[in-house]
Protein backbone atom coordinates (compact mmCIF):
# COMPACT_ATOMS: atom_id res chain seq x y z
CA UNK A 1 0.00 0.00 0.00
CA UNK A 2 2.94 2.28 0.76
CA UNK A 3 6.03 2.50 -0.71
CA UNK A 4 8.11 5.39 1.13
CA UNK A 5 6.64 7.06 4.69
CA UNK A 6 7.92 9.30 7.02
CA UNK A 7 7.72 8.08 10.21
CA UNK A 8 7.41 10.69 12.89
CA UNK A 9 8.57 9.47 16.62
CA UNK A 10 8.23 11.48 19.89
CA UNK A 11 11.29 11.54 21.85
CA UNK A 12 9.47 10.44 24.93
CA UNK A 13 9.22 6.87 22.72
CA UNK A 14 12.81 6.23 22.99
CA UNK A 15 12.92 7.18 26.92
CA UNK A 16 11.56 4.10 27.54
CA UNK A 17 8.60 3.92 30.55
CA UNK A 18 9.62 7.27 32.32
CA UNK A 19 10.01 8.79 29.02
CA UNK A 20 13.24 10.23 29.62
CA UNK A 21 17.04 10.02 28.39
CA UNK A 22 17.72 6.70 26.24
CA UNK A 23 16.44 3.71 26.96
CA UNK A 24 18.73 1.30 25.18
CA UNK A 25 15.65 -1.43 25.34
CA UNK A 26 13.32 1.20 23.52
CA UNK A 27 15.40 2.13 21.02
CA UNK A 28 16.57 -1.31 19.85
CA UNK A 29 12.53 -2.35 20.08
CA UNK A 30 11.88 0.64 17.56
CA UNK A 31 15.25 -0.23 15.18
CA UNK A 32 13.99 -3.67 14.63
CA UNK A 33 10.64 -2.45 13.60
CA UNK A 34 12.51 0.20 11.02
CA UNK A 35 14.94 -2.62 10.03
CA UNK A 36 12.02 -5.14 9.35
CA UNK A 37 10.04 -2.58 7.32
CA UNK A 38 13.39 -1.52 4.98
CA UNK A 39 14.53 -4.89 4.77
CA UNK A 40 10.97 -5.84 2.98
CA UNK A 41 11.70 -3.05 0.59
CA UNK A 42 10.01 -0.12 1.94
CA UNK A 43 11.41 3.40 2.53
CA UNK A 44 11.65 4.75 5.58
CA UNK A 45 12.46 8.37 6.74
CA UNK A 46 12.50 9.14 10.62
CA UNK A 47 11.86 12.21 12.49
CA UNK A 48 12.55 12.00 16.47
CA UNK A 49 11.35 14.41 18.58
CA UNK A 50 13.49 15.56 21.54
CA UNK A 51 11.39 15.40 24.51
CA UNK A 52 13.02 12.62 26.33
CA UNK A 53 16.10 15.21 26.58
CA UNK A 54 14.95 19.14 26.19
CA UNK A 55 11.77 20.26 25.28
CA UNK A 56 12.19 24.38 24.34
CA UNK A 57 8.61 25.37 24.72
CA UNK A 58 8.88 23.76 28.44
CA UNK A 59 12.11 25.52 28.85
CA UNK A 60 10.51 28.70 28.66
CA UNK A 61 8.47 28.39 31.81
CA UNK A 62 12.02 27.75 33.76
CA UNK A 63 13.54 30.71 33.03
CA UNK A 64 14.69 29.57 28.95
CA UNK A 65 14.95 32.00 26.47
CA UNK A 66 12.22 30.52 23.19
CA UNK A 67 14.84 30.97 20.49
CA UNK A 68 17.79 29.30 22.16
CA UNK A 69 15.31 26.71 24.21
CA UNK A 70 14.07 25.69 21.09
CA UNK A 71 17.84 25.50 19.63
CA UNK A 72 18.67 23.30 22.45
CA UNK A 73 15.07 21.04 21.67
CA UNK A 74 16.92 20.95 17.89
CA UNK A 75 20.32 19.60 19.48
CA UNK A 76 17.97 16.82 21.70
CA UNK A 77 16.45 15.55 18.22
CA UNK A 78 20.17 14.69 16.99
CA UNK A 79 21.22 12.78 19.87
CA UNK A 80 17.96 10.84 19.62
CA UNK A 81 18.42 10.13 15.84
CA UNK A 82 22.39 9.20 16.21
CA UNK A 83 21.26 6.92 18.74
CA UNK A 84 18.84 5.22 17.03
CA UNK A 85 20.79 5.53 13.78
CA UNK A 86 23.58 2.90 15.55
CA UNK A 87 20.47 0.50 16.70
CA UNK A 88 19.13 0.26 13.34
CA UNK A 89 22.59 -0.02 11.54
CA UNK A 90 23.07 -3.27 14.11
CA UNK A 91 19.94 -5.15 12.69
CA UNK A 92 21.91 -5.25 9.93
CA UNK A 93 20.44 -1.60 8.00
CA UNK A 94 22.07 1.36 6.54
CA UNK A 95 21.10 4.60 8.36
CA UNK A 96 22.26 8.47 8.12
CA UNK A 97 21.59 10.81 10.01
CA UNK A 98 20.87 14.57 8.41
CA UNK A 99 20.40 17.88 10.19
CA UNK A 100 18.53 20.50 9.39
CA UNK A 101 21.22 22.84 10.18
CA UNK A 102 25.22 22.02 9.37
CA UNK A 103 26.92 20.29 12.15
CA UNK A 104 29.55 18.18 9.72
CA UNK A 105 31.61 16.09 11.11
CA UNK A 106 28.60 14.78 13.55
CA UNK A 107 25.64 14.20 10.79
CA UNK A 108 25.50 15.02 7.14
CA UNK A 109 23.74 18.31 6.05
CA UNK A 110 20.29 17.90 4.92
CA UNK A 111 19.36 17.94 1.26
CA UNK A 112 16.15 16.17 -0.12
CA UNK A 113 17.69 14.47 -3.32
CA UNK A 114 20.58 13.13 -1.05
CA UNK A 115 18.35 12.02 1.80
CA UNK A 116 15.83 9.91 -0.84
CA UNK A 117 18.99 8.24 -2.23
CA UNK A 118 19.35 6.44 0.87
CA UNK A 119 16.14 5.40 0.91
CA UNK A 120 16.63 4.31 -2.55
CA UNK A 121 19.57 2.39 -1.42
CA UNK A 122 17.48 0.56 1.10
CA UNK A 123 18.67 2.65 4.07
CA UNK A 124 17.09 4.44 6.85
CA UNK A 125 17.00 8.17 6.48
CA UNK A 126 16.87 10.04 10.25
CA UNK A 127 16.36 13.86 9.59
CA UNK A 128 17.00 15.58 12.43
CA UNK A 129 16.71 19.46 13.41
CA UNK A 130 13.06 19.64 13.37
CA UNK A 131 13.10 22.76 10.62
CA UNK A 132 16.04 24.44 11.36
CA UNK A 133 13.87 27.30 13.12
CA UNK A 134 12.76 28.25 16.28
CA UNK A 135 9.00 28.16 17.05
CA UNK A 136 8.36 25.47 15.16
CA UNK A 137 7.18 21.65 16.58
CA UNK A 138 8.97 18.06 15.02
CA UNK A 139 5.47 17.95 13.70
CA UNK A 140 6.19 20.68 11.60
CA UNK A 141 9.56 19.30 10.50
CA UNK A 142 8.01 15.87 10.11
CA UNK A 143 5.24 17.24 7.50
CA UNK A 144 7.52 19.33 6.00
CA UNK A 145 10.22 16.57 5.48
CA UNK A 146 7.16 14.09 4.49
CA UNK A 147 6.09 16.43 1.48
CA UNK A 148 9.68 17.37 0.35
CA UNK A 149 10.50 13.70 -0.13
CA UNK A 150 7.03 12.59 -1.56
CA UNK A 151 6.47 10.29 0.90
CA UNK A 152 2.96 8.34 0.51
CA UNK A 153 1.84 9.07 4.20
CA UNK A 154 3.02 10.48 7.24
CA UNK A 155 3.05 7.67 10.03
CA UNK A 156 2.91 9.02 13.73
CA UNK A 157 4.18 6.67 15.98
CA UNK A 158 2.57 7.22 20.07
CA UNK A 159 1.50 4.72 22.91
CA UNK A 160 -2.08 4.69 21.65
CA UNK A 161 -3.47 2.67 18.74
CA UNK A 162 -5.10 5.57 17.48
CA UNK A 163 -7.32 8.94 17.30
CA UNK A 164 -10.12 9.60 19.68
CA UNK A 165 -12.77 11.37 21.06
CA UNK A 166 -10.87 11.92 23.95
CA UNK A 167 -7.81 11.47 25.46
CA UNK A 168 -8.20 7.94 26.31
CA UNK A 169 -5.53 7.16 29.00
CA UNK A 170 -8.10 9.72 31.12
CA UNK A 171 -11.36 8.90 29.98
CA UNK A 172 -12.04 5.29 29.73
CA UNK A 173 -15.45 6.33 27.65
CA UNK A 174 -13.39 7.40 24.50
CA UNK A 175 -14.23 6.14 21.26
CA UNK A 176 -11.37 5.76 18.73
CA UNK A 177 -11.85 7.08 14.93
CA UNK A 178 -10.74 4.28 12.04
CA UNK A 179 -10.84 6.83 9.59
CA UNK A 180 -11.33 10.97 9.36
CA UNK A 181 -10.91 13.50 6.62
CA UNK A 182 -8.68 17.08 7.61
CA UNK A 183 -12.13 18.63 7.74
CA UNK A 184 -13.79 16.15 10.43
CA UNK A 185 -10.57 16.05 12.45
CA UNK A 186 -10.80 19.92 12.44
CA UNK A 187 -13.99 20.85 12.88
CA UNK A 188 -14.25 17.79 16.09
CA UNK A 189 -11.23 19.90 17.86
CA UNK A 190 -9.13 16.75 17.09
CA UNK A 191 -5.30 17.00 18.31
CA UNK A 192 -3.79 15.04 15.36
CA UNK A 193 -1.05 16.95 15.25
CA UNK A 194 0.03 20.89 15.94
CA UNK A 195 -2.20 23.13 14.02
CA UNK A 196 0.78 23.86 11.89
CA UNK A 197 2.17 20.68 11.12
CA UNK A 198 -1.70 20.11 10.36
CA UNK A 199 -2.41 22.57 7.81
CA UNK A 200 0.43 21.50 5.87
CA UNK A 201 -0.35 18.19 5.87
CA UNK A 202 -4.12 19.06 4.75
CA UNK A 203 -3.03 21.59 2.16
CA UNK A 204 -0.22 19.37 0.75
CA UNK A 205 -2.86 15.88 0.86
CA UNK A 206 -0.59 14.11 2.87
CA UNK A 207 -2.60 11.13 4.61
CA UNK A 208 -1.67 10.72 8.34
CA UNK A 209 -1.66 7.57 10.04
CA UNK A 210 -1.58 8.02 13.96
CA UNK A 211 -0.50 4.22 15.55
CA UNK A 212 0.65 2.66 18.47
CA UNK A 213 4.48 1.66 17.62
CA UNK A 214 4.97 0.11 20.95
CA UNK A 215 2.94 -2.93 19.17
CA UNK A 216 5.06 -5.65 17.62
CA UNK A 217 5.31 -5.58 14.21
CA UNK A 218 2.58 -3.13 13.93
CA UNK A 219 4.75 -0.91 11.36
CA UNK A 220 5.46 -3.81 8.92
CA UNK A 221 1.62 -4.75 9.31
CA UNK A 222 0.94 -1.13 8.69
CA UNK A 223 3.14 -0.74 5.55
CA UNK A 224 2.19 -4.01 4.35
CA UNK A 225 -1.92 -2.50 4.08
CA UNK A 226 -3.52 -3.83 7.00
CA UNK A 227 -5.55 -1.60 8.92
CA UNK A 228 -3.59 -0.72 11.99
CA UNK A 229 -4.36 2.71 13.70
CA UNK A 230 -6.47 5.83 12.83
CA UNK A 231 -6.03 7.29 9.16
CA UNK A 232 -6.57 10.99 8.47
CA UNK A 233 -6.78 11.96 5.04
CA UNK A 234 -8.13 14.30 2.18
Amino acid sequence: MYKRVLLKLSGESLGGPAGKGLDTESLRKMAREVAAAAKAGLQVAIVNGGGNIFRGLQGVGSGFDRVDGDKMGMLATVINSMALSMFIKEEGVPAKVFTATPMEPVAEYYMRDKAVEVLEKGGVALIAGGTGNPFFTTDSGAALRALEIRADALLKGTRVDGVYTADPEKDPTAVRYDELSFDEAISRHLKVMDQTAFALCSEGNMPIIVFDMNENGNLTRLLAGEKVGTLVHP
